[in-house]
């Protein structure tokens, strides 16, 4: 079953919508089941103009008793924002590089050396 998707300002558009299944076929191999997920899409602000239209959006992700918004300009932003968290989460941590010493470092090092 597919993730259900509500809006309020006119639907997804159809890039995402055909980008889709690979983000559900994403969530299944990472043990997500996508039809308990629901995509909302509402927008940001109140329109002042409302011959102009929203320039953000906010998308709001229900999950089981939780949720979470982000606010993106478009879907596809939306979508690449989704797609880093589900397959970040499968992704093994990446061991932290050891960073040279920054300028501070170095003064105060230098001036607790013996003269």
């Amino acid at each position: 079953m597919p993730i259900t998707l509500q809006s309020t300002v006119g639907g997804f558009s159809a890039e995402f919508t055909s980008k889709l299944p690979a983000l559900e076929r994403a969530m299944t191999e990472g043990g997500l089941e996508p039809s308990d997920f629901v995509f909302s899409k509402d927008s940001a602000a109140p329109a002042a103009m409302p011959f102009v239209g929203p320039f953000f959006y906010d998308y709001t992700v229900f999950t089981g008793g939780e949720s979470f918004t982000v606010t993106e300009p478009n879907d596809l932003r939306f979508l690449d924002y989704i797609s880093d968290r589900f397959l970040a989460a499968e992704q093994p941590d990446e061991p932290e590089v050891a960073r040279p010493p920054g300028a501070i470092s170095r003064f105060f090092r230098w001036m607790a050396q013996p003269i």
